[in-house]
C-alpha cells in the first residue's frame, strides 16, 4: 500500500464564476498545472506532483440547482479532493451573501461530491488529499 500525501492549502485557494457561460471554478493558487480529466459537466485539474488541486463544474447554476445571481455571490468556499486507486472524490461547500445575509447554497449540512474513476493508464495520479477552504 503507498503513503497518501496530503496537500494542505487553507488560505491559498481561488474561486472564479463566469455567469456568462455558467462556470464555476475553485482551485489552488500557484499549482503546476499538467492536465485535467473530464466526466459530465465537471473537470478535475492534476497538477504535476499529482494532486487534484483545481475543479470547474460546467452549467453549474442547472447541475447545481441555485440561481446564478447566488453562484455570483459566493463569499465563503471549501474544496477537498480525495485520491484512492484512481477513484477521485471532490467535494464543495460554499456560502453565498444573499440579500446581506450568508447563505449557504446547499443547505446547512450538505456539499457539492463528484466521484469519478480515472483511467488505469493515468500518469502522476497519486493516492492523496487536498484540502482549501478561503473566506472572502
Amino acid at each position: 500500500m503507498k503513503n497518501k500525501k496530503h496537500l494542505d492549502a487553507k488560505g491559498k485557494g481561488e474561486f472564479a464564476y463566469d455567469y456568462k457561460y455558467d462556470i464555476l471554478t475553485f482551485k489552488v493558487k500557484d499549482r503546476d498545472y499538467q492536465k485535467s480529466i473530464e466526466f459530465q459537466n465537471f473537470t478535475a485539474d492534476i497538477d504535476k506532483k499529482g494532486f487534484v488541486t483545481g475543479a470547474r463544474i460546467f452549467d453549474a447554476s442547472i447541475v447545481l440547482g441555485v440561481d446564478k445571481y447566488i453562484l455570483k455571490n459566493i463569499t465563503q468556499w471549501e474544496f477537498k479532493s480525495n485520491v484512492e486507486n484512481n477513484v477521485i472524490i471532490i467535494t464543495l461547500n460554499f456560502v453565498a451573501k444573499f440579500r446581506n445575509r450568508l447563505l449557504p447554497i446547499l443547505g446547512q449540512k450538505q456539499n457539492f461530491m463528484q466521484q469519478f474513476t480515472t483511467p488505469s493508464t493515468s500518469q502522476q495520479l497519486v493516492d492523496s488529499t487536498v484540502k482549501c477552504a478561503v473566506a472572502l
